[in-house]
Formats: C-alpha cells, structure tokens, sequence
C-alpha cells in the first residue's frame, strides 16, 4: 500500500464516520422512537452501497485503489457493528426482547438483502 492510498483510505474513513454521525443524527431529530432505527439505516445502506461497488470492482469498472478508499475506507467508517451490538445490548437490558431480536436479526438480514440488491444493481453495468 502507498502512502497516498493510506492517507486515502484514512481520509475516506473519517468521512464515512462524520456522515455516519450526521444521517444517525438526522433521523434521531426526525423520529420519536426508542428503537435504533438510524444505526439500522445506517448499516442497511452501507450494506447495498458495499454490494455495488464490491460488484463493479469485481467486474474490472472500478479500480482496486476506489474499492480500498471507498469500500473499506469510506463505507468501512460509515457502518457499525460495534453500535449495532451495543443498542442490542441496551435493549436486552431494558428487557425489550423483541426489539432486540429485531435489532439483531432483522438487521443482518437486511443488510444482508441489500449487499445482494446492491451486487444486482452492479452486474447491471
């Protein structure tokens, strides 16, 4: 790895963070519920934009460089497992069962829909 493409990729990471704080935030002030929805969205979208450019990579259209800078650095920074687990976690211990069971569950399965959508979309190029 290059310097350049280290910096790249480091830049692209504290982007993706950033715009993971400003979407959680938006949509906190747009919701009134106690469940995390926007760390849900957050993952779900990051999930199909890594399907699609994974895809695109694969098919030679976007170079390795643009994979590493914006798969790994920019989505990498965007989406979180580690909240993900953490809001499950919180839920568990305010013994909302469900929630958390939909918060865990239905966000792997999400995201995993959206990874395939996403590669679709892809091999449509």
């Amino acid at each position: 790895m290059t310097p350049v493409l280290f910096l790249a990729l480091s830049v692209a990471g504290g982007v993706g963070a950033a715009l993971r704080l400003v979407v959680d935030g938006t949509v906190k002030a747009h919701t009134r519920t106690s469940f995390p929805i926007g760390t849900m969205i957050i993952n779900i979208t990051g999930a199909l934009l890594l399907g699609f450019v994974t895809e695109i990579a694969f098919r030679g259209i976007l170079p390795d460089a643009a994979r590493l800078i914006v798969g790994t650095g920019l989505l990498g920074g965007y989406t979180t497992f580690s909240t993900a687990s953490f809001e499950s976690v919180r839920l568990i211990q305010q013994r909302r069962y469900g929630a958390a069971v939909l918060n865990t569950v239905g966000m792997v399965t999400l995201a995993v829909i959206a990874a395939l959508a996403g590669a679709g979309l892809g091999g449509l190029l």
